[in-house]
C-alpha cells in the first residue's frame, strides 16, 4: 500500500493511539509520543501538515520495529 501524502503529524498521533502511543510532551513543533506497550518506546513526530513521505516512512519503520511487525502490516492497519 502506498503511503498517504496528506497526513499531518496530529493525524498520525491519533492513528497511533490504539497502539498505546500518547503525547508525552511537545516542544515547539514536535511531539514526543510514548508507549509502554511491549516495553517503553519513544518516537518524535513533527506537527507539520502534511508530513513529508520520508519522515512518515521513517516514523512508521521505527514503530513497526518496536511492535515487531512489518512496516507493510502497520501501514495496512493504520490506513485501511
Amino acid at each position: 500500500m502506498k503511503l498517504p501524502r496528506d497526513i499531518s503529524g496530529d493525524d498520525l498521533a491519533k492513528l497511533l493511539a490504539p497502539f498505546g502511543y500518547i503525547v508525552a510532551r511537545q516542544t515547539g513543533s514536535h511531539m514526543r509520543l510514548t508507549t509502554t506497550h511491549r516495553g517503553e518506546h519513544h518516537v518524535t513526530v513533527p506537527r507539520h501538515d502534511p508530513l513529508k513521505v520520508g519522515t512518515l516512512s521513517g516514523i512508521l519503520a521505527d514503530v513497526a520495529a518496536h511492535l515487531e511487525i512489518t512496516r507493510t502490516d502497520l501501514v495496512d492497519q493504520l490506513f485501511r
